[in-house]
């Protein structure tokens, strides 16, 4: 178990199994698979989804994270870190949100969480995700959560309409650790401002 992964509005935790009436909420909309080879599901679909993330949740050494996005214990949408290679240590992450939380930020913060996990519980070196291009949404919270769009895959997804290209993106441990330190930094300058605010109203 990887306990929670907790943001500002967020709570990512491990999946369970009556999760799946929550998971099928969203993953039988045709806009929310819209970009991805899987759905809409059945609910059988997304019964067996459920129960395939618990049994990956009890492999060792454990490869598959999925985590339960949740916000005030509402189940929103889903979050999953793969590590690709143990030995590169290189991951890469996923994300879907309920369609009715679009446009919130929510995705930005979920992507957040993974990476941050990724390099801080799981020691890895490289994180990459990769994306429809006509999925503007989702390349713009790759690049706002500070990844480096490096390119495009051709042709490497086999979708019911045809082929579909990637683009891919990544980040490496020494610049999220980099991006993080000057995040700290830039929050204590604030705080150090606004004690100096309030010492010079003071006195006046």
């Amino acid at each position: 178990m990887t306990g929670f992964l907790v943001g500002k509005r967020l709570t990512l935790r491990e999946m369970e199994d009556r999760d799946w009436m929550d998971v099928h909420r969203y993953a039988s909309q045709p806009s929310v698979c819209q970009y991805q080879p899987w759905g809409p599901n059945t609910e059988e679909e997304s019964q067996l989804f459920v129960q395939q993330v618990m049994a990956d949740a009890a492999v060792n050494p454990r490869s598959r994270f999925v985590f339960a996005v949740t916000e005030n214990d509402v189940l929103i949408g889903a979050g999953e870190l793969n590590i690709r290679s143990f030995t590169n240590r290189e991951g890469e992450i996923g994300y879907i949100i309920h369609p009715d939380y679009w446009g919130e930020g929510y995705a930005t913060e979920v992507a957040t969480l993974l990476i941050n996990f990724g390099f801080e519980n799981l020691s890895l070196h490289r994180i990459f995700a990769t994306c429809d291009p006509r999925n503007v949404g989702s390349s713009t919270v790759l690049g706002k959560v500070g990844m480096t769009h490096e390119g495009r895959i051709r042709e490497n997804l086999l979708l019911e309409e045809g082929w579909r290209d990637s683009f891919l993106y990544s980040v490496l441990d020494s610049e999220w650790r980099k991006k993080r330190g000057g995040i700290r930094c830039r929050k204590r300058l604030k705080f150090l401002y606004l004690e100096l605010f309030i010492c010079l109203n003071m006195m006046t």
